[in-house]
C-alpha cells in the first residue's frame, strides 16, 4: 500500500461513518472546538486492526500518511495516526518522535491528542531508549501548550522506574509557572500520580509552590489527600 491509498481509505470509511449526532455529544469535552466525523466509539479501533494485517503498512509509511491526516485537522483522522503508530510500537525510531515535534505547530490541538501521544507513544519511545528524558528539554518552553502537557502526562510512566524523583521535578519544574489550564491539568496529574508513589518529596515540592503555582495544579495535585491534608497547600495570604 502507498499513502495516497492509506489516507483514501481512512478517509472513505470515515465519511461513510460520519454521525453528526455523536459530533455534538462529544463536543463538550472539547472547549477549543470539535472538527470530527462523529465516528462511534470502537469504530476506529476496528478499523485500524483491519488495516495493519497489511504488512506494507509499517512505520515510514504511518509517518507519512500521518503528516497529511494530522494536518487536517479531523479528530478521528489524527486517531488513525496516533494508533497505527502505537499499533507499530517495535518500529519506532528517533524520525517517530521528531516527525511528532513538528505535529503540534498544524494538527494536535486537544487535550485527547495530546494525551495519547503522552499516555501510550512517548513514553514507549522513552522505554526503548529511542530518546531520554532531556529530549523533551525544547517542548517545556514550546509556543504550543499540548506540547507543554505531553511533558508530564509522558513522564507519569516514569515514575514507576525512577528512584530519583527530584530530577523529575527539576524537570518540569518551569511548568509550575505556566499559564495555560490546559498545562496545570497535565502537571497537575502528573504530581497526583508522584505523590501516590513517594509522599514525602512529593509534598515538599507542592509545599515549596504553594503560594505561586496555579491553582488547579495544586487541587489536581492533592485530589487524593484528605481534607485536612489539603489543608497544608492553601495559598497564604
Amino acid at each position: 500500500m502507498d499513502t495516497k491509498t492509506l489516507v483514501k481509505e481512512i478517509r472513505t470509511y470515515c465519511l461513510a461513518n460520519a454521525n453528526e449526532a455523536n459530533v455534538v455529544k462529544y463536543s463538550r469535552y472539547f472547549k477549543g472546538g470539535f472538527n470530527a466525523y462523529g465516528l462511534a466509539n470502537g469504530q476506529v479501533e476496528s478499523k485500524v486492526k483491519e488495516l495493519l494485517v497489511d504488512k506494507s503498512i509499517n512505520m515510514q509509511l504511518i509517518l507519512l500518511a500521518a503528516h497529511e491526516l494530522v494536518a487536517s485537522e479531523k479528530y478521528e483522522e489524527t486517531g488513525f495516526a496516533l494508533l497505527m503508530m502505537n499499533q507499530r510500537k517495535k518500529q519506532y525510531t528517533r524520525e517517530a518522535f521528531d516527525a511528532i515535534a513538528g505535529w503540534f505547530a498544524f494538527g494536535i490541538h486537544n487535550w485527547a491528542h495530546a494525551d495519547m501521544l503522552g499516555m501510550w507513544i512517548l513514553p514507549d519511545l522513552v522505554g526503548q531508549k529511542v530518546i531520554v528524558m532531556e529530549d523533551f528539554s525544547p517542548w517545556l518552553t514550546s509556543k504550543y501548550k499540548f506540547q507543554r502537557r505531553c511533558v508530564p502526562v509522558t513522564l507519569i510512566k516514569s515514575l514507576k522506574t525512577e528512584i530519583d524523583f527530584g530530577k523529575l521535578f527539576d524537570f518540569i519544574e518551569c511548568l509550575m509557572k505556566d499559564t495555560e489550564r490546559e498545562v496545570h491539568q497535565g502537571v497537575g496529574w502528573f504530581l497526583r500520580e508522584a505523590w501516590k508513589k513517594n509522599r514525602e518529596i512529593t509534598e515538599a515540592f507542592l509545599f515549596k509552590h504553594k503560594n505561586t503555582a496555579p491553582r488547579l495544579i495544586i487541587q489536581y495535585a492533592t485530589e487524593k489527600m484528605t481534607k485536612e491534608e489539603r489543608l497544608k497547600y492553601r495559598r497564604e495570604k
